[in-house]
């Protein structure tokens, strides 16, 4: 078996899924064993931190690990940082078979924290019977002196070992997540996947073709890749609730476009749904609760409203924004906090008309959307209301990514085109 710790809601999985094998996962959260349900994937509900080791020995080839990464995150408060020196101690002490987790939670500013080091307890014990025969470990970047101490025990045990920090875009993912990795394997040098990928693209060499430009969420989403991309001014809800961020007729729209490789609005208008409408709009139309009843609500052509749309990866003053020309930033989700958004600028082209009508509202982005950004396909079976689903898109690994550091140890080729984005 190929044993999934901290499973979610499968990136790990879809990507085993896609190349032929299946993980059984362990995992806590409710909504996230539903998505893996739906998806056809084997989930024992449970916490990883008390499941017994012993009815995984003899039986498991690979150990794939993804901790909760809150308390290390740069989206939360990071006390894991201040928890690491006894994050390493329960490392050190489970990789020797003793025990210490109860006494060194205690301790711990966040309780998380010390999840990190459960994979070690499964490892040590697995270890006894000779498994597994190779490991993957993926987290925030500020776990990876913790991965280097993983290391250093997996040596002493044989094991090659690789770790280090990746980038997701550099694998053909359309986001800059950076991650620590580390890779083992008992049969085969550890090492990391060879980009396929780069910021830009590469001419052809002596050695071959260079690599690729990174996809832009223009293509991930199969926008085109225009400066005058889909995201429309319309009503919205968000990952609390609410509608979806598109309207009946503004998806129809959407769905020409895609269609089309770019982007206009329909000639005939498209109906304002609410009052995104800017500044300039209310003075020229009314609100909504003093225009007349009778009235026809306010309609926009392609000929007034063009905008540049980005991406803005969180709602913290830091927050990456990204044009759509480029692959996102790392996407942070979870809560209202940390929400997602679509930002407008004027084009060049739009001039005064641009300033008279206002800038559209931000537009929370779809869990359809985020789900591709993140290489999920775009029928994925997410379960749970919004929030919930954008909670398991922030916290899974990019199936891509992992299919890139899963197929070498699998011995199965892989080919990016079979993780489907847009559909």
């Amino acid at each position: 078996m190929i044993l999934d710790l901290f499973a979610g809601p499968g990136g790990w999985g879809q990507a085993l899924s896609v190349l032929g094998v299946r993980d059984v996962g362990l995992e806590w959260d409710e909504w996230a064993c539903k998505t893996r349900a739906a998806a056809g994937q084997l989930t024992v509900r449970t916490d990883v931190a008390r499941y017994p080791v012993w009815p995984w020995a003899g039986r498991t080839r690979g150990v794939i690990a993804s901790p909760p990464c809150q308390a290390w995150s740069t989206a939360g408060k990071r006390l894991g940082l201040v928890d690491q020196p006894l994050v390493h101690q329960a490392v050190e002490d489970l990789a020797a078979g003793r025990d210490t987790r109860e006494r060194l939670l205690a301790a711990c500013r966040d309780e998380r924290s010390l999840l990190a080091a459960e994979p070690m307890r499964y490892l040590h014990a697995l270890h006894a019977a000779g498994e597994p025969e190779w490991v993957a470990m993926e987290e925030v970047p500020d776990v990876l002196p913790l991965w280097k101490q993983y290391a250093a025990v997996l040596r002493r045990w044989g094991f090659s070992v690789w770790c280090g920090i990746l980038n997701a875009a550099d694998y053909g993912v359309p986001q800059t997540r950076r991650r620590a990795i580390l890779l083992a394997s008992r049969v085969r040098t550890a090492q990391p996947p060879t980009p396929t990928h780069a910021q830009l693209a590469e001419p052809e060499s002596l050695f071959g073709p260079g690599r690729a430009r990174w996809i832009s969420m223009a293509q991930a989403l199969g926008w085109g890749a225009t400066d005058r991309p889909v995201p429309t001014v319309c009503a919205g809800g968000g990952p609390g609730g609410g509608p979806e961020p598109f309207p009946s007729g503004s998806r129809k729209t959407l769905a020409a476009a895609r269609a089309h490789g770019t982007w206009t609005p329909r000639p005939d208008g498209v109906v304002l749904q609410s009052r995104r409408e800017g500044t300039g709009w209310a003075a020229r139309h009314g609100t909504r609760e003093n225009r007349a009843a009778d009235r026809p609500a306010p309609t926009f052509t392609a000929e007034a409203h063009r905008w540049s749309w980005s991406l803005r990866s969180n709602s913290q003053a830091n927050a990456t924004i990204r044009p759509l020309s480029e692959p996102a930033g790392t996407l942070f989700f979870g809560h209202r906090a940390n929400e997602c958004t679509w930002i407008a600028e004027p084009s060049p082209a739009q001039g005064e008309e641009a300033e008279e009508g206002g800038v559209p509202e931000p537009i929370r982005i779809t869990a359809r959307e985020a789900g591709i950004l993140q290489t999920f396909p775009a029928d994925y079976p997410w379960a749970g209301n919004k929030g919930q689903v954008f909670g398991q898109i922030g916290n899974a690994v990019p199936p891509l990514l992992a299919g890139h550091l899963l197929a070498p140890h699998l011995g199965v080729p892989l080919d990016p085109d079979d993780f489907t984005l847009a559909a």
